[in-house]
């Protein structure tokens, strides 16, 4: 056409030259109608409201507005419009490496399970919080908040942990990075506890700690005024202290945590092998 225009040669000739026929390059198309517009401009808002809905789903939904429409119809405005339904999100792999299978807590230390719930004090700070559970008892170790927890600081209140309840054997989390670090495995790995990781996108296949955390925030962390971190951090040691030896909890027949550990059935912790060694201040992270 711009050959055509601009003289170079005749219509016949760049037809022939491209191998076209003459009808096809004569042909100009319809503009479009009236109702033409409204179908696509329909089609689009069905789109907009139902971006999951392919071109057969919308078909039958112009067809109950009374729209005279086909599914072939309907495929090409599609495709003229550039809709399409946006395609389902890859699931992400998990990243940690478990070194034990799943396992369901039988006695006390057997399980522990770890994460992070967020919140934030009055004043705009972040707050961030690391749970430590025993599944079997329920009992919560750690209940640490800060501004911002690096895998350090998550391994040294491990530690804390260790040394007060023992060591567990296994040890479930999801996929974070403070977890799945290769300074908290190579920690895990050389004291022979082992990891159970969760698959991404999951958070049922760590029931325990998510149904605490449920409770913290609907029985604290909604009904408390936050200022500042000092405060957060001498508040929620208290919660953790009436959780864990006043509040009764259903699962375990009425019991609070402390006192179903101490009068059910449980095993003496295992130790850390090698020796655990903790001189009550600075933590040797022996990395």
């Amino acid at each position: 056409m711009v050959v055509v225009q601009a003289g170079l040669c005749s219509g016949r000739a760049a037809c022939t030259i491209l191998h076209l026929a003459r009808a096809t390059y004569a042909y100009r198309g319809k503009p479009i109608s009236s109702r033409e517009e409204q179908l696509i401009k329909r089609m689009k808002a069905i789109s907009a409201d139902e971006p999951t809905y392919g071109y057969r789903r919308i078909t039958l939904e112009l067809k109950k507005e009374g729209w005279d429409v086909g599914v072939r119809h309907i495929q090409r405005l599609r495709r003229s419009a550039g809709l399409r339904v946006p395609p389902p999100a890859k699931k992400r792999p998990r990243q940690g490496l478990s070194t034990g299978l799943p396992t369901r807590a039988e006695h006390r230390g057997h399980v522990w399970t770890w994460d992070f719930i967020a919140d934030a004090t009055v004043r705009g700070g972040a707050l961030r919080m690391l749970t430590i559970l025993d599944e079997y008892t329920r009992e919560c170790h750690v209940l640490r908040a800060d501004r911002a927890l690096k895998s350090q600081d998550v391994l040294e209140w491990l530690q804390k942990a260790i040394h007060e309840h023992g060591a567990p054997r296994y040890l479930r989390s999801d996929n974070g990075s403070e977890f799945i670090a290769k300074i908290v495995q190579r920690w895990l790995k050389e004291h022979y506890i082992k990891t159970l990781y969760i698959d991404p996108g999951s958070p049922w296949q760590n029931g325990f700690v998510e149904s605490f955390h449920s409770r913290f925030r609907a029985e604290f962390l909604n009904r408390e005024v936050l200022w500042t971190l000092t405060e957060a951090r001498v508040l929620i040691e208290d919660f953790r202290q009436k959780y864990n030896h006043r509040r009764p909890h259903s699962s375990l027949r009425g019991q609070s945590p402390a006192c179903f550990a101490a009068n059910g059935p449980s095993q003496a912790p295992v130790g850390l092998r090698p020796p655990y060694a903790w001189d009550g201040h600075a933590v040797n992270l022996n990395l």
